[in-house]
């Protein structure tokens, strides 16, 4: 196996585990580390960037195992241990799943095509920062302190909110996140809710490209990179969960509203530089 490659998809996985579950776009980053490395051929990259956070759900599966088993439990037969609407977070989740399904899979290649560009990025990037600033600045009074609480109402609106997250330099997380903050869910069930949210959302697009793209695999090698990558990606993700957990029940998000910015400028600047970022 060449060592090099299995180095870049080290440092891809790195990346996906830190980024996915932060409001600062997973997708985006992995996107311009496989520029700046110009890791594999493209259409083996980008089939990496999606099935590589594989490994980052395996990790929310890992750390909240209890609370999703009561949460299916209580979906299945309207009892679940502690829960005083068992079947609500259940309903919830798929609730909030509808929306970025439907036009997932209405639009997913032509955006694919269409917008998987670092220029893109760079700009959503900059914006999704700004409506942070615009979010945290603006509180709501909280209706969700846990995410077993977010109704159905509220739960389609974030999955609206979900739908942006298409858009690469987006966030899924972000996007779910500060819709739900905008919506005054509490910062905690916010992130949790995102977690949450992003198992049958990731696990159905990470499944559904490695379907139709498997022909692209065409090694053994092509598939212990891509293995390397999940499972680092779990690794460091699970960490940067046990981290951002920690993180928002003491501070708030402008940090990375902040990242945000600042990458995005320095992408924009490199572009029109010509420096290591291409079309």
């Amino acid at each position: 196996m060449d060592f090099l490659l299995v180095i870049q998809a080290v440092i891809m996985g790195i990346v996906e585990g830190i980024t996915e579950f932060l409001p600062i776009s997973s997708t985006g980053y992995l996107i311009l580390t496989s520029d700046l490395l110009d890791f594999w051929r493209k259409y083996k990259a980008d089939l990496f960037i999606v099935v590589v956070q594989l490994g980052a759900i395996l990790a929310v599966i890992y750390e909240y195992w209890g609370r999703l088993w009561h949460a299916f439990m209580g979906l299945l037969t309207g009892k679940a241990e502690g829960l005083t609407h068992p079947r609500q977070l259940g309903i919830s989740l798929i609730i909030a799943t509808i929306p970025v399904m439907l036009v997932g899979f209405t639009f997913a290649d032509a955006i694919k095509t269409m917008l998987f560009h670092p220029l893109v990025v760079a700009v959503m990037l900059i914006i999704g920062g700004l409506l942070i600033f615009y979010v945290e600045n603006r509180p709501k009074p909280i209706i969700a302190d846990e995410a077993e609480q977010i109704d159905f109402k509220t739960a389609l609106k974030i999955g609206l909110f979900q739908c942006l997250a298409l858009i690469p330099g987006t966030s899924r997380s972000g996007s779910t996140i500060i819709g739900a903050l905008w919506l005054g869910v509490s910062r905690k069930a916010s992130a949790e809710f995102s977690f949450f949210l992003g198992i049958p959302v990731i696990v159905g697009a990470g499944l559904l490209d490695l379907l139709k793209n498997k022909d692209a695999l065409t090694s053994g090698q092509d598939w212990g990179v891509l293995s390397v990558g999940t499972a680092v990606s779990f690794v460091v993700a699970l960490l940067c969960i046990r981290w951002l957990v920690a993180w928002v029940s003491r501070r708030d998000f402008t940090i990375f509203a902040w990242l945000r910015i600042v990458t995005g400028v320095l992408v924009l600047i490199a572009y029109f530089l010509g420096y290591g970022i291409q079309s």
